[in-house]
């Protein structure tokens, strides 16, 4: 794991992007272009002080997510408006100060409290003005890049489990387990009562196994495989790498569409009459499902029934070598930005 390290933008200097950083102020990321990860930059902004209902804060850790690439690539679009686009949707730091009213989920909101904030835009700073109602206490068993990435593969995976209506006694097949959505994905079905079967490479079964699931490796015999380990047949699927395999398999196995659900495949979805989650074309947001369960998620990693796995950090600066790490696909769970 890389050490964290720290940004200075109290003195004038450089990043490591080639972009001053202004005394004084705090440090942002921006794309500055459609690409890949050399065409960000990290620069400086003015922050405003809090209004009402909002809240100012320190981030001391970003969560680094794959749509945080998929944003700039080109691939959700490119139009030209959104450029310089800020990055980010989830961070934990402490509040500075707040303006009037600022309320969140968990009652008021008070400088000096440890929070993350989700879902909130242009996370990828040393300082954020965000709506007081973004923000839930941070659980105190977790550090810092952990609080940081709770909350939106936390909030996904807890969508998923709902509108697929897994609790106990299910048997859910989740594919693409072992990354970011999946692992809170194996813990939530766990604690549900639910047997997981976790398709994954076999380096990762190991650690899947501790997580409470079984695994079995994706490819050729898939579906076979998976009967071996469920004999008594699966309830319900959740896609989350939008392959063919596993919507081909989850087809096979069950025969209730409306319990298998895609995060990724959603040009395949509509036609196979499965759920499509999330940001995609089509797909059902869970806006409301997803809030909710920002306190709960909260509650469950302080009790220790879930847990974030954090397996790199980078400073601010270096966002594009995290970038570069997250964009491989391969990665177990969570990557954080340390301002």
């Amino acid at each position: 794991m890389q050490a964290p390290h720290q940004l200075k933008v109290s003195v004038q200097g450089m990043s490591d992007a080639g972009v001053d950083v202004a005394a004084g102020m705090p440090a942002i990321v921006i794309a500055t272009a459609f690409g890949g990860p050399e065409v960000l930059s990290v620069t400086d902004d003015l922050i405003a002080e809090p209004g009402p209902g909002e809240a100012r804060v320190a981030v001391r850790a970003v969560g680094v997510n794959p749509i945080d690439w998929k944003a700039y690539s080109g691939a959700m679009g490119a139009d030209p408006a959104r450029l310089p686009m800020r990055l980010g949707a989830e961070a934990a730091g402490v509040v500075m100060a707040v303006g009037p009213g600022a309320e969140g989920p968990a009652g008021p909101v008070a400088a000096g409290d440890e929070v993350i904030a989700y879902r909130v835009s242009g996370a990828y700073a040393a300082e954020l003005v965000v709506p007081a109602q973004a923000l839930v206490p941070k659980p105190p068993a977790l550090d810092w890049p952990q609080a940081a990435g709770l909350m939106l593969t936390g909030v996904t995976a807890w969508h998923a489990l709902a509108a697929t209506g897994v609790g106990a006694g299910d048997t859910v097949l989740i594919h693409g387990a072992a990354g970011g959505v999946g692992v809170m994905a194996v813990q939530l079905a766990a604690a549900r009562g639910a047997t997981v079967i976790a398709t994954a490479s076999p380096a990762r079964h190991e650690f899947l196994r501790g997580l409470g699931a079984v695994p079995v490796a994706y490819g050729d015999g898939l579906a076979d495989r998976v009967r071996a380990a469920a004999p008594g047949g699966i309830d319900a699927a959740l896609d989350l790498i939008g392959t063919d395999e596993a919507v081909d398999v989850s087809l096979a196995l069950i025969a209730d569409r409306a319990r298998i659900a895609t995060i990724a495949a959603f040009a395949r979805g509509p036609k196979a009459g499965i759920q499509l989650l999330g940001g995609g074309p089509g797909a059902d947001p869970g806006t409301e499902i997803r809030a909710a369960a920002r306190l709960e998620l909260a509650r469950l990693a302080q009790d220790g029934t879930l847990r974030v796995f954090v397996t790199q950090t980078f400073p601010l600066a270096d966002v594009a070598a995290a970038h570069r790490a997250i964009m491989t696909g391969h990665t177990t769970g969570k990557i954080a930005l340390i301002p």
